[in-house]
């Protein structure tokens, strides 16, 4: 006996729309159109996969924009050296500002410089800055340049091929320059087992 086909006697196009039906696409008295999707439709469709696309080139290929973590961290740097100004301003009364582009020499700032130092720091550089897996920091002798510009600036943006990571989503540039002053007192300091120099070397002018 031959199975009966239950759906041979339904009708190919919808009275009301006058659109053809999905063939054997039905249940429970529901059946499907064979309509294509409104324009707009497609166009937003195709709009998200392009953007995704252009996403993913601008946050993980040029990274031209900080992903979600890296604005969360300098949001936190930010807030972090926002309460340092406040604290400071109800210590000891009105702020003075602090010329970023030379080195602290105030007990206070380099105190702090050097707990950021002995926090970050000391794995690649050791205690007294004698350099293990970075460079010894108390020589004549630099890879990136020696003036506290260069210090800032290899601290901030970092030596990713050599394994140092950018900093300025982890420390504000308050704390980047307590900690670049820091290391210009470590210079002539001749500690135990210094490394051997690395770079060139530096003379002020």
């Amino acid at each position: 006996m031959e199975e009966k086909d239950i759906h041979k006697d339904l009708p190919e196009i919808d009275l009301l729309t006058n659109d053809k039906f999905v063939p054997h696409h039905e249940f429970d008295g529901i059946r499907e159109l064979a309509n294509n999707p409104p324009w707009w439709l497609t166009f937003i469709f195709i709009f998200t996969i392009m953007w995704g696309y252009v996403y993913f080139a601008k946050y993980h290929i040029y990274k031209d924009a900080p992903l979600q973590e890296e604005e969360y961290a300098q949001e936190m740097a930010a807030l972090v050296a926002e309460e340092e100004v406040t604290t400071l301003a109800d210590a000891s009364g009105p702020i003075v500002e602090v010329d970023m582009t030379i080195p602290l020499v105030d007990e206070a700032g380099l105190a702090k410089g050097a707990k950021i130092f002995s926090s970050n720091c000391v794995v690649c550089h050791l205690a007294q800055g004698q350099g293990s897996i970075g460079p010894n920091l108390t020589d004549d002798y630099w890879l990136h340049g020696g003036s506290f510009g260069d210090i800032q600036k290899t601290i901030t943006n970092g030596v990713v091929e050599k394994g140092m990571i950018s900093w300025k989503t982890q420390l504000s540039a308050v704390q980047i320059h307590q900690v670049a002053s820091y290391v210009t007192t470590l210079h002539g300091t001749n500690p135990p087992n210094p490394k051997a120099p690395q770079g060139e070397k530096y003379v002020a002018k």
